[in-house]
């Protein structure tokens, strides 16, 4: 049976990714900082599957390797989702008035617990017959957004990171996946001035572009969930 590493997983996309992997029979590691949400999470999927639910911060090495150990007594790791995220200000605000400190603690949550836990999985990554990474972007990292500038340049960050994960493991795919405009409580606390949020997808809408990503394994490299979820003949 796969198991799967997903980070921030008590919410949004993180929490859509881990019921649809549930419902395919993957075992599930999953991580939150919030225990009671977390816990109600497990409670629900353990109906489909084995499900290990570890409440912590990613930032904290002693709760990496927790999780890599639960992984471990599930049989491995098939599929590392690097998904927790923070904004590093709430709401966003322009570079001039971005706290150093909230700054930080992006760099820490979005890029170096990524890469921590990458390096503590690679030995069960390589093992696997599929082993894979996924790293949940934005399209901020590419585009210049004002107030976005902190957290964009940490996905950007990520985004370099995958690229050269990729290319230094071949034997992986390594996929950093921008979701597009999601309704999802990061959005609202990073920018709860915007009432109109018709046209942002829920999550659930959005998870199906990750699960694609697992039944085709295209080349390691980003992608946009627009474009893997597109018909075959409109994918570029």
């Amino acid at each position: 049976m796969s198991v799967a590493v997903i980070t921030g997983a008590s919410r949004g996309l993180g929490l859509a990714l881990a019921r649809a992997l549930a419902r395919r029979g993957w075992s599930l590691v999953l991580d939150a900082r919030g225990g009671e949400a977390l816990a109600e999470v497990a409670k629900e999927l353990a109906e489909w599957t084995a499900v290990a639910a570890l409440p912590g911060d990613v930032a904290d090495a002693r709760h990496r390797a927790a999780l890599l150990e639960a992984a471990t007594a599930l049989g491995g790791v098939d599929l590392l989702v690097n998904n927790a995220s923070v904004l590093g200000a709430e709401p966003l605000v322009p570079l001039a008035d971005q706290p150093l400190e909230g700054f930080r603690q992006a760099l820490e949550v979005n890029v170096t617990a990524p890469l921590a836990l990458v390096q503590q999985a690679l030995p069960l990554l390589r093992r696997s017959e599929a082993g894979a990474v996924v790293c949940v972007s934005s399209d901020a990292a590419v585009e210049a957004y004002p107030t976005w500038g902190g957290y964009g340049a940490a996905k950007a960050a990520l985004d370099q990171l995958s690229a050269v994960l990729a290319a230094e493991e071949p034997g992986l795919r390594v996929w950093a996946v921008d979701p597009g405009d999601m309704l999802t409580e990061l959005y609202t606390a990073a920018v709860p001035q915007d009432t109109d949020l018709g046209g942002r997808a829920l999550p659930e809408a959005v998870a199906p572009a990750f699960l694609a990503l697992l039944d085709r394994r295209p080349a390691s490299g980003r992608y946009t969930a627009a474009a893997l979820l597109a018909p075959a003949g409109a994918r570029r």
